[in-house]
């Protein structure tokens, strides 16, 4: 009977353990086709108070003000205009994805 525990036990922490790997496989191939798409990481934000454009994973200094194909407009000082004409100012972190749609950005604390 002490045989029999220990191997179902057994059995379970290894099926529980395969269950594992194929979710972080999962979650690893999503992310790869993230990276491997650059459109998913091209944005413009709000860094450190100044306007910050990401492309091909390079950030560099937002240069001049950018239309998106959606209507709406991101100025270099962080105000935004919308195609209906409404304007919002990005605060830290904000960014604007090449679609034109803003998303807060998660910051990592290290």
């Amino acid at each position: 009977m002490k045989k029999l525990m220990i191997l179902s036990v057994c059995f379970f922490l290894a099926l529980s353990t395969q269950a594992q790997d194929k979710t972080d496989s999962k979650m690893e191939s999503k992310m790869d086709k993230k990276m491997a798409n650059g459109k998913q990481k091209d944005c413009v934000m709000m860094k450190d108070g100044k306007m910050m454009q990401m492309k091909d994973g390079q950030t560099m200094m937002m240069e001049k003000d950018m239309t998106f194909p959606n209507g709406s407009m991101v100025m270099t000082d962080g105000n935004m205009k919308m195609k209906d004409g409404k304007t919002h100012m990005l605060k830290e972190g904000d960014r604007v994805m090449m679609d034109g749609k803003m998303k807060p950005m998660h910051m990592k604390k290290m």
